[in-house]
């Protein structure tokens, strides 16, 4: 192994843990999980004296209602001396890893330890006896460090149209895509059932995924009582599975630390070049909604500071919220749509605990690492509504510069066109990105993104049931509409 900086940052211990018990009462709750996780990843190291000698605590915000987690797990992990900082939604988890590296870079910590988790699985059982899941409460506390997105993820204009939960977006934004590859919506159907059906055969054969049923590509694609259509062509398998308890455990720290503790090289998995862009515009505001320029330059700068490329990559994990953040990082990439993209069985099968998956997806990562210490991994992350983009390389050798990192926002910046958005407009107006919501077994509402003839952009609905049905059999992008009153036909 070729030698490095004593400041070099370094992952030497992982873990994923999930329960899946009935019984809410003798399931962990959410930090009972992260602090097991971060125990275990002690363990993989060998060396139980990381958790007290950690500086920092790095912990994602999710659904729980704990306002300090990484307090608690410090006081449990007997890590005194440690700072604690709470990542609200909208910030990559990918920033919590590049900051403990650029900390350890920098001297500024010797060991940081950065976990996520979750337990929604335990919270609907018990809902489901009309109970209430306990949390340890947490009064008068606050972090040390609270990290927040400096702008808005949706508009009001968005949300006066009926769109709420992330999968309307999502469909939207695909529907741009696909008419820009210009694949029908029989083919693009077919395309992403077929992505997701080899999703489930992979978390199958992963140990630590939350589903272990292979399902076909017919019923994935298909709407049907128990896999209803939540926003077209997207039905529920082609959604996050959030509902899970899973939680994960990293634990980094300089080179010169794990020498001294004795970790033993094998373990060693090294960073070898973070890119993130940070760039936050609302859906409907991007004039081309089927590309992603954040993922594009990320991807390039990613390649460049690593002298590797994505096609060479075996090992990936792109991340797998709904299809289209799959397909446009294929597209951004320049990778052919039958690309390895999971190493885990992605967000649907793998599990996808809130704002923790790339945690998770890391661990995968740096175990099938350490199998094929040849090979370099790349895991992806998302924030927000496809808002933020990034890329992580990691090998179990040095980069020959050690760790890069890059913030590319503001290249991002430059190249990303955004529309004026109003809310209010009569007359034509040219559809760029379409979904048609469900509710139940129903269609209730179709939902347009429209181009209007002097550059701006508004977001219309339409209840018509024959319109609707109309949008699901043929391509309705590019079609013109009459629009008034926040309605189309």
């Amino acid at each position: 192994m070729a030698e490095c900086a004593a400041n070099t940052p370094v992952l030497v211990g992982v873990a994923a843990v999930q329960q899946k018990i009935d019984d809410y009462r003798l399931a962990l709750e959410p930090v009972a999980l992260m602090e097991q996780a971060l125990r275990d990843a002690a363990a993989d190291a060998g060396s139980l004296v990381l958790l007290e000698k950690a500086d920092e605590i790095l912990v994602p915000k999710s659904l729980w209602g704990y306002s300090d987690p990484g307090r608690l797990l410090a006081d449990a992990l007997g890590a005194r001396s440690a700072t604690t900082l709470l990542a609200e939604f909208g910030i990559l988890q990918q920033s919590l890893l590049t900051r403990a590296c650029q900390r350890i870079m920098a001297g500024e910590a010797q060991v940081v330890l950065v976990v996520g988790g979750e337990a929604r699985y335990r919270a609907q059982c018990a809902a489901k006896v009309g109970a209430e899941a306990p949390e340890t409460t947490q009064v008068g506390i606050e972090p040390d460090i609270t990290l927040r997105p400096q702008d808005e993820m949706w508009s009001a204009v968005e949300s006066a149209s009926g769109l709420g939960m992330p999968v309307g977006y999502y469909a939207i934004l695909d529907s741009a895509l696909r008419y820009k590859q210009g694949l029908s919506l029989s083919q693009h159907r077919d395309q992403v059932a077929t992505m997701y059906a080899r999703l489930s055969e992979l978390a199958a054969d992963n140990p630590d995924a939350w589903s272990s049923q292979v399902v076909s590509a017919n019923y994935i694609r298909e709407h049907s009582a128990a896999n209803r259509m939540l926003a077209f062509p997207y039905t529920k398998l082609h959604n996050s599975q959030w509902n899970v308890d899973q939680a994960a455990g990293l634990i980094l720290c300089s080179a010169r630390v794990a020498e001294d503790l004795g970790i033993e090289r094998r373990k060693w998995v090294f960073p070898r070049a973070f890119t993130e862009s940070n760039l936050m515009s609302v859906v409907a505001s991007r004039r081309d909604l089927g590309a992603s320029p954040g993922f594009r330059i990320a991807g390039q700068v990613a390649m460049q500071l690593a002298g590797v490329n994505f096609n060479e990559i075996r090992l990936c994990e792109l991340y797998s919220c709904f299809p289209y953040a799959v397909r446009v990082q294929l597209q951004e990439f320049g990778l052919d749509w039958l690309h390895n993209v999971s190493v885990t069985g992605g967000m649907t099968f793998g599990g996808g605990p809130l704002n923790n998956f790339v945690f998770q997806a890391t661990v995968k990562m740096a175990e099938l690492l350490r199998q094929n210490p040849g090979e370099t991994g790349l895991v992806t992350a998302v924030s927000g509504l496809l808002t933020k983009q990034a890329c992580a390389l990691w090998s179990c050798s040095p980069g020959a510069d050690g760790w890069a990192c890059a913030d590319v926002t503001e290249q991002v910046r430059q190249v990303s066109e955004v529309c004026d958005l109003v809310a209010s407009y009569s007359g034509k107006g040219s559809v760029a990105g379409y979904t048609v919501l469900y509710q139940g077994l129903d269609p209730w509402r179709a939902v347009a993104v429209f181009d209007l003839p002097d550059g701006r952009r508004t977001v219309a609905y339409s209840e018509d049931a024959y319109l609707l049905e109309q949008m699901m059999v043929q391509e309705c992008c590019g079609a013109t509409y009459q629009l008034a009153d926040g309605r189309f036909r």
